[in-house]
């Protein structure tokens, strides 16, 4: 099976390398701490505190080797070589939306890869449905998608790195 490729801006990439950084050398060992805690309360067959730290350094341990996995296999998105011409991943845009109640609003945007995607602080992904679909658009182009809550317009307003 082929590793998904990665796709980072260099902030996203320090972001976790941080995270990782942060998981082996404090998380560790204060999960490490808790599970020698509960087991200084002897029983395990009825130790909850037990069991839950236990849950807790699994899913730890799972999100280390997705992170190390993840950095083995990116693609670190130069924004130094993107030009301001048409949209692609690392691009920071600025749109008017129109939104199936006519309403109309302005929103800035910055296209990244999916691991760094979040909509709540402008960070949406190149795999979203506007995402994909904003792709290689240019300032003064408009673009309908389809959302669960209709359709929506976007018109390219500004395209900046």
């Amino acid at each position: 099976m082929a590793v998904k490729e990665i796709i980072l801006t260099q902030e996203g990439l320090e972001a976790l390398e941080k995270e990782l950084d942060y998981l082996k050398s404090v998380r560790r060992k204060e999960v490490a701490e808790k599970i020698k805690v509960a087991l200084s309360f002897g029983d395990l067959s009825e130790n909850s505190e037990y069991d839950e730290a236990k849950n807790e350094q699994a899913i730890m341990e799972a999100r280390i080797a997705d992170i190390e996995v993840m950095l083995k296999n990116v693609k670190l998105i130069n924004e130094e070589d993107l030009n301001n011409e048409n949209i692609h991943i690392g691009s920071r845009i600025e749109l008017e939306i129109t939104g199936p109640d006519g309403n109309v609003r302005s929103k800035e945007y910055k296209i990244v890869g999916s691991n760094e995607a979040n909509p709540r602080e402008g960070r949406i992904s190149d795999e979203s449905a506007v995402g994909k679909a904003l792709l290689g658009h240019q300032v003064g182009d408009t673009v309908d998608v389809e959302v669960p809550a209709g359709t929506m317009r976007y018109r390219v307003v500004g395209i900046a790195k």
